[in-house]
Formats: C-alpha cells, sequence, structure tokens
C-alpha cells in the first residue's frame, strides 16, 4: 500500500504516503493533515502519489510558491473550475505571480511581500488587474491552508489596491436608434436587436437554437451558452441555475424574428438543406457558429461608424437594463430576465440609474399628495 487516510477529528483527516526508502533502508513516510470531508482528503492522496509517479514529489518544507501554485492549478483548478476560468488563472500565474513571487518557499511567503508586490504592479497595471491578481492568490493560498501548508493565509493580512469602479455606458433612446440604423445594413442586426431587446449575454444569444424560441408564449429558454477556447467554439451549459431561464420577448422582438426565421428557412431550403429545430438562430450561411470575437470586432466598427464612443457589445446588456428600469419595470423581474443571482446584485449594479430616478419619482409623489395647509393652529 503506497498511501492511506485515517480520520483524526469530525472534520480533519490524516494521509500518509511511503516516499522512498532512506539511507538505514527504511521506508519513509510524510504525513499531511486536510481539513474538511473525507473526499477531499482522498483528493490529495491521489495529487501527491500522482506527483511521486511523474518524479515530481517536493516535501512540504521545501515546497516553493511556483511548485505550489502549479500543484493548485493542476490538481484543484482543473477538476472544480470550468476550462475558461483555468486558463484565465493559469496567464496570471505563469505571466505575473510566478514571475513574482515563485522563488520564495511557500513557508516564508509574508504579507509585506505580498504590500510590496502589488505596490510595483500597480505601477504597471491598473488597480483592477492586480486586484484579480491578488484574489486569484487568495484562493491558491486558502488551498495551501486546507491542505496544511501554512497556518493563516497572508492575503488576509495585506490590503489589495481598490479598483475604481467603472462609469456604466448605457445608450440613449436616440443612440440606440441611430446605432440600429447604421447596423441595419450589417448580417449581424439580428444578433444587435436581439440582444438589446433580451439583455442576453453574447455567449447565450450564439448558443440559440430555434427549438428554444417559443413563439407561441413569446418567450426564449437559455439552456446554454457559446465560448471559443483555444481557437475551438464550444457550447456549455449556464454557470448557474439563474442563469437557466426564460426571457419574454418584446412583440416587435417577436415578429422580428418570426419574419428572420422563414427568411433562414427560404435560405437553407435554396442551398438543398432542410430547417432543423436544433439550427442555430444566428449562424453563417452555413448554419455553423458565429465567432464571438468576429461579433464584437463588427459591432466596435458599427458603433464607430455611428460616431459613438466607448460602446462595447456588453453594453447592448446595460442598455436593456437601464430603459427596463426607466420605463418603470420592476427590479425582480429585470434581474430575473439578466439571470442575476439576486435583486439586491441587479439594484447594486444599476444604482446609479436608480438614484437618477429619484427625481421623477418624487414629482409622481408630488402629484398624489394634497398640498399642505398652513395655518397657527398646528404649531400649538
Amino acid at each position: 500500500m503506497r498511501g492511506s487516510i485515517r480520520q483524526k477529528t469530525k472534520n480533519s483527516w490524516q494521509i500518509q504516503i511511503y516516499t522512498g526508502v532512506g539511507p538505514d533502508g527504511k521506508r519513509k513516510r510524510h504525513f499531511e493533515t486536510v481539513r474538511g470531508r473525507k473526499g477531499d482528503a482522498q483528493m490529495r492522496l491521489t495529487e501527491l502519489l500522482a506527483s511521486l509517479d511523474r518524479g515530481v514529489y517536493t516535501p512540504p518544507g521545501k515546497l516553493t510558491v511556483t511548485e505550489h501554485l502549479r500543484n493548485w492549478l493542476t490538481g484543484y483548478v482543473k477538476t472544480n473550475c470550468s476550462e475558461r476560468t483555468l486558463d484565465g488563472y493559469e496567464a496570471i500565474v505563469e505571466n505575473h505571480l510566478i514571475p513574482a513571487l515563485g522563488h520564495i518557499l511557500l513557508k516564508h511567503l509574508i504579507p509585506q511581500a505580498l504590500q510590496a508586490y502589488y505596490g510595483q504592479a500597480c505601477e504597471k497595471l491598473s488597480a483592477r488587474t492586480v486586484h484579480h491578481q491578488h484574489r486569484v492568490l487568495s484562493e491558491a493560498l486558502k488551498y495551501a491552508v486546507k491542505q496544511g501548508y501554512l497556518g493563516r493565509n497572508p492575503c488576509e493580512l495585506v490590503d489589495p489596491p481598490k479598483p475604481q469602479k467603472k462609469a456604466m455606458r448605457t445608450l440613449t433612446p436616440d443612440e440606440l436608434e441611430t446605432l440600429l440604423e447604421v447596423a441595419s445594413d450589417s448580417r449581424f442586426y439580428p444578433v444587435f436587436y436581439t440582444a438589446v431587446s433580451t439583455g442576453l449575454r453574447r455567449a447565450e444569444l450564439l448558443a440559440l437554437r430555434w427549438r428554444d424560441v417559443d413563439f407561441d408564449s413569446e418567450s426564449i429558454l437559455v439552456s446554454r451558452t457559446l465560448h471559443k477556447r483555444r481557437g475551438v467554439i464550444e457550447f456549455k451549459e449556464p454557470k448557474t441555475e439563474h442563469s437557466r431561464r426564460r426571457v419574454s420577448m418584446t412583440p416587435k422582438l417577436a415578429a422580428f424574428l418570426k419574419e428572420y426565421k422563414a427568411e433562414r428557412e427560404s435560405l437553407f431550403l435554396h442551398l438543398g438543406r432542410l430547417p432543423r429545430p436544433d439550427d442555430l438562430v444566428f449562424a453563417n450561411v452555413e448554419g455553423k457558429p458565429i465567432d464571438p470575437g468576429v461579433l464584437s470586432h463588427n459591432f466596435a466598427r458599427i458603433v464607430k461608424r455611428a460616431g459613438l464612443e466607448n460602446v462595447r457589445f456588453h453594453d447592448l446588456r446595460h442598455t436593456f437594463a437601464s430603459l427596463m428600469l426607466l420605463r418603470g419595470a420592476k427590479p425582480k423581474v429585470i434581474s430575473e430576465a439578466l439571470g442575476h443571482s439576486s435583486v439586491a446584485f441587479t439594484m447594486d449594479v444599476y444604482s446609479h440609474i436608480i438614484e437618477g430616478m429619484q427625481q421623477d419619482a418624487m414629482m409622481l409623489l408630488d402629484g398624489v399628495l394634497p398640498k399642505a395647509k398652513n395655518g397657527v393652529s398646528w404649531k400649538k
């Protein structure tokens, strides 16, 4: 037997592995304590045995930040997070954290070293970017604490840079009309119009099939997303249960998509192919998925032609939410349409719009309340 697990307390487990034979001929053993479930300990035991098989096992006392970060990526992130998240974390680890902190022994990583790194990084990178690096490093070190490598996460003892909240860009009704007019001759116009009419994300729009569009109830089912990873387009389940949702269509959108569907079916028949329920709503002439980058690039060109500034494709989603709020839609309805985790999150994201609505609300209240009476009787 190369390794074993035994329970120490209610929520802790001791791992034992045999790491080789010492000079005295006796088998060398390594012990670790893992806090959590037995499954967590089993996963850690598997990681340790795999590192022994690869010949890269390092005793905890000699573990460097580089070794721990890479072990965390392959042992935890790869099995518990999406591939897109793994790619993002790997880029941060390899391009920033390892070059700056990788040479330090994990047990010698102190808060002062982290604070110094954040200060230096902020000279070249934005506070938001460095703050994101801090979050990734903190997750990796939290894992080190759980594995018993560290007594406490040093990231908890530093003050990361505070990113400034970006001013949200939303289109006014006049700007939106201008944008759609300029985009009317683009093959991506149906995507743009649907985006601002529903608030769907780019990944959700590009994954829609005709079976997801219900013209009888005038609604759209969001049941998957489209992503491009390392040049390959993939369809995936939504990240959260809130993201999987049914969104109502405006009558104008329903009429538009019905006509658009008829045009697509006519095109397919002309090309000698029968339309199918699983056909993508938004696709190229061959019916294949649209590249997300190509869509965003074309949108940027149209924005420039329209004479607008600092407008991204994602801002169509913000515009949908802001127009709904300004027209008196309830925050809960908007939150559900956007697929947010809570109404509180929606209110926080669009707080600046809500603040701007206070004057209008006061005018409505002023029209309902009776005029105050002046007099001396209430002063007595």
